[in-house]
């Protein structure tokens, strides 16, 4: 059970007796895929029959960051945000089919000039038809696109071959191996391990495969098409029920419900099994006293919540993420941060910690105080942005302002209705308060500090892209 007391994480974090003289020298950033933020064992509000041990541990061990949002919620432009520190109206990474624009830098290459050695391996899906090993690292493995899950065609240091077994088993097992290879060196290190888990369409190790086949689902109470539900809710949201991110048609039928729900928690398994590996081999080689290891998911995902499932929209099962620090001597144990973090702080504050500067506008802040419990100013309220695909034309291009109370979002290019949350009073977003006059103020308020807010990042944009398929023409078995 973590403990959740500020004053002690503060007193702990400052008293020279528990505290290291210096901060860890070594970063090891353990990214997931579609890993909504309140899957974890030890949360309340997850299913009870779920497992999670090592991230149990590594929570209780650690501090588990327990308000962290993504400012995209979509698999490439969160990685390079989470790479670059920026908007994806800035890096330009917009949506899944996006390269890279030419002359981006992520952080890792300023690292690997200040003398770091830096390796990456598993899924990258920024120009996901390439595989090719990209600027900033030592070492490289990685594989087109999504990936598969079983026997995938990896590319290592530029030659390509294909790795019998699961592909979360064997990222984990490269990344030890190259942890091998540097750990005696006296220059800090930076890896990144990327898995494709849990991303759809889910297939778990077959160790695990079953594991969950009697359990009861936990549906959630916006799922059903009932007329509570449905009142205030834009259009787009209700007719996506019957698509391939809704609950009635899910993948196109490729999944029913209950069969989605229980093959997403047992694919998370081997993922829980690989963060422990990592744990350990940091532990049992003597690197925990001054290496960092976060583990984060690029996005949130929805699990039958207003009738959805995926991500994209601005949710609160979309946006929010799990994030767990770990650091023995530098990051209080037991502690719960409350402080707002977003994907685009992990750039500055890995910057900070090694002591470069960036070269390149960042829109995020550095968290290294409250990863050691200290706490922060607020940051403000969180800018959220998602762009409309080609691919996947039921969700609208999206913005939205999250706050400490309250939620305004905007859909943009469709005659619907936007929304508005009061966070505090209506944690599972049931009440739409848009048309509400008593909160016209608030919505007017909102609304502009949003576009303000784009102005100033140089965001009033929407960027139109060329497509080629739509999710409708796929194949399922």
């Amino acid at each position: 059970m973590i403990r959740v007391h500020r004053v002690i994480a503060l007193l702990l974090a400052l008293s020279p007796a528990v505290a290291l003289a210096q901060e860890p020298r070594n970063v090891i950033l353990i990214l997931s895929d579609d890993h909504r933020y309140d899957f974890l064992g030890f949360m309340e509000s997850a299913p009870s029959w779920l497992e999670t041990p090592e991230m149990d541990r590594m929570a209780a061990d650690g501090a588990h960051l327990a308000n962290t949002f993504v400012t995209t919620s979509l698999c490439s432009p969160s990685r390079a945000s989470i790479l670059t520190g920026q908007y994806a109206h800035r890096h330009r990474v917009v949506d899944n089919s996006s390269g890279i624009p030419e002359g981006t830098v992520f952080f890792p290459q300023l690292l690997q000039d200040a003398g770091w050695r830096t390796a990456y391996i598993g899924k990258w899906h920024m120009g996901e038809d390439r595989d090719d090993p990209r600027p900033g690292f030592d070492h490289w493995i990685s594989f087109q696109g999504q990936g598969v899950y079983v026997d995938p065609v990896l590319n290592i240091d530029g030659r390509r071959r294909e790795v019998e077994g699961y592909t979360t088993d064997i990222l984990t097992r490269f990344a030890l191996e190259w942890l091998g290879r540097v750990r005696g060196n006296e220059a800090p290190f930076f890896l990144v391990l990327s898995h494709k888990a849990v991303h759809a369409e889910f297939v778990p190790a077959e160790r695990h495969a079953g594991r969950y086949r009697d359990v009861e689902i936990p549906y959630p109470v916006t799922m059903p098409k009932t007329e509570s539900n449905l009142r205030g809710q834009p259009r787009w949201v209700r007719e996506q029920r019957n698509s391939w991110h809704g609950v009635d048609y899910a993948y196109h039928g490729q999944f029913d419900f209950d069969t989605f729900y229980r093959r997403y928690a047992e694919t998370a398994l081997a993922l829980d099994e690989s963060v422990g590996r990592v744990l350990d081999y940091v532990r049992d080689n003597g690197l925990e006293d001054n290496t960092l290891v976060i583990y984060m998911s690029d996005n949130g995902f929805s699990l039958g919540e207003h009738g959805l499932i995926d991500k994209r929209h601005a949710y609160e099962e979309s946006i929010r993420i799990p994030m767990i620090a770990w650091g023995p001597g530098f990051v209080p144990e037991g502690v719960t941060v409350t402080d707002m973090v977003r994907n685009i702080d992990i750039a500055p504050t890995i910057l900070e910690l090694a002591g470069v500067e960036a070269t390149r506008p960042i829109d995020g802040r550095s968290v290294l105080p409250a990863l050691r419990g200290e706490r922060m100013e607020s940051p403000g309220e969180l800018l959220y942005e998602y762009y409309w695909e080609h691919a996947f034309p039921h969700t609208p291009t999206t913005f939205a302002l999250r706050g400490e109370r309250f939620k305004y979002i905007y859909y943009h290019g469709v005659w619907d209705t936007q929304e508005l949350f009061d966070l505090s009073n209506d944690p599972l977003e049931r009440y739409n308060l848009i048309d509400i006059p008593e909160y016209q103020d608030t919505v007017d308020a909102m609304r502009t500090r949003l576009w303000d807010r784009l102005e100033e990042t140089d965001g009033m944009r929407i960027p139109l892209r060329r497509g080629d398929w739509q999710a409708c023409e796929r194949l399922v078995p």
